[in-house]
């Protein structure tokens, strides 16, 4: 068999399995609130019912708000391609690929804000402003987190600090692993637009960060929006649980870790906005910087230990 085949199965099983994400979270939301709620599957409901749809346009937008949602897509699903998923490792993997992966989610996002200013709709210039003020926030810890995990690893590859220290490293680094962790939660939670710092599910109220960017899209442009949301949430949930699974595992078990650690950050995101409320816009910063802080302190812990 091509030794390419094996490594482009961790990208394809993102690409079909990342609205299952949306979909789990949802009906833990609804199991929280009594509710029967919306099927498992509906992400991809969504997705094809949005697809045969037609589109409206705004009479002000340009050419660059129907490219734009195809940039975000295109970006979020290149950032797959770096990322290794349980036993199958990533397609492409160099030192400094961490810094490559930033920079296709900040493409993604520059894509939205682009799109969204393009439609002179002051209501979305005023998501995006607020959009690129808290990415300005959340990308320092970001690239905070990844340094520590990389220190920690002695790899400055994605494959290598999410590939999986021995069972001994795990546990001698877990304080570490640990607060990292805790920091990139914080991020998928700030950068997918969930509550505590968004809620995906409202698009009526002047608090909004992402749903407010979007608005003016619909038809198949909307659902590139939507299915590379799904994506970019898929990345961070894979960021979370590869860092914890051991190195030298069966593929078989290495695979049932990270299908059953994805589940949980699903499961964990759904809680999260189940039991708290969204914050106060003024409060956002402290948040981030919350994530900061945890990395920061993660960096310290493995300092103190001295790196093993």
């Amino acid at each position: 068999m091509n030794p390419v085949v094996p490594r482009l199965l961790a990208p394809i099983s993102a690409l079909v399995l990342a609205p299952l994400l949306l979909g789990l979270i949802g009906r833990v939301k609804a199991m929280m609130g009594a509710r029967r709620g919306a099927p498992l599957l509906q992400p991809y409901r969504d997705l094809a019912r949005l697809l045969g749809k037609g589109e409206v346009l705004s009479t002000t937008a340009t050419l660059l708000f129907r490219l734009a949602p195809v940039a975000v897509l295109a970006s979020t699903a290149a950032a797959l391609f770096l990322l290794p998923a349980g036993p199958l490792p990533p397609v492409l993997s160099f030192p400094g690929d961490l810094l490559l992966l930033a920079y296709l989610l900040a493409l993604g996002r520059f894509g939205t804000l682009a799109a969204a200013m393009d439609t002179g709709s002051a209501f979305e210039g005023m998501g995006a402003s607020r959009e690129a003020a808290f990415s300005a926030l959340s990308e320092p810890a970001l690239f905070l987190a990844l340094g520590g995990l990389a220190w920690a690893r002695h790899d400055l590859s994605l494959g290598g600090l999410l590939g999986g220290g021995s069972t001994a490293g795990l546990a001698r680094q877990a304080p570490a692993l640990g607060l990292f962790t805790a920091a990139l939660f914080l991020l998928l939670l700030a950068e997918n637009s969930r509550i505590p710092v968004d809620d995906p599910a409202t698009h009526l109220e002047l608090t909004m960060i992402h749903e407010v960017m979007v608005l003016d899209h619909s038809g198949p442009t909307f659902a590139a929006i939507l299915y590379g949301a799904s994506l970019k949430l898929w990345i961070f949930a894979s960021l979370l649980v590869s860092v914890w699974i051991p190195a030298g595992l069966p593929a078989w078990a290495s695979a049932g870790l990270y299908a059953a650690g994805m589940a949980l950050v699903a499961v964990s995101v759904g809680l999260v906005e189940s039991l708290t409320a969204r914050l106060k816009l003024a409060k956002v910063p402290r948040f981030l910087a919350l994530a900061g802080v945890l990395a920061g302190l993660g960096c310290l812990v493995l300092f103190a230990g001295g790196r093993p």
